[in-house]
């Protein structure tokens, strides 16, 4: 038997801690504007860049779902992804599973 859990599954066993006041992730707005690879919106595992839903041509940022891999931030071709660690003892917790 195989067992296949969805993002969502995945994300449920990993333990937060996210500062909802302070993101550890920023994304610069004109350079997302000129952007046509948007490499973001699929390269992260955690599905933390999504389409802003008020204005297409940005990326809205959910950053309390970051699994803090970084990925992003090298995979943006125009540099466009300011990621650091989140501050203190905020972020992922650990993982169960």
């Amino acid at each position: 038997m195989v067992l296949e859990l969805t993002l969502e599954d995945k994300l449920y066993r990993t333990r937060f801690e996210s500062d909802p006041d302070h993101s550890h992730i920023e994304v610069d707005d004109e350079v997302c504007r000129l952007c046509e690879t948007r490499i973001c919106l699929s390269i992260c595992p955690a599905k933390v860049y999504t389409p802003n839903p008020n204005d297409e041509s940005l990326i809205a940022v959910s950053h309390e779902n970051c699994l803090e891999c970084g990925t992003c931030r090298i995979a943006c071709p125009n540099e466009g992804i300011t990621w650091r660690f989140p501050d203190g003892a905020m972020g992922v917790k650990y993982r169960f599973g």
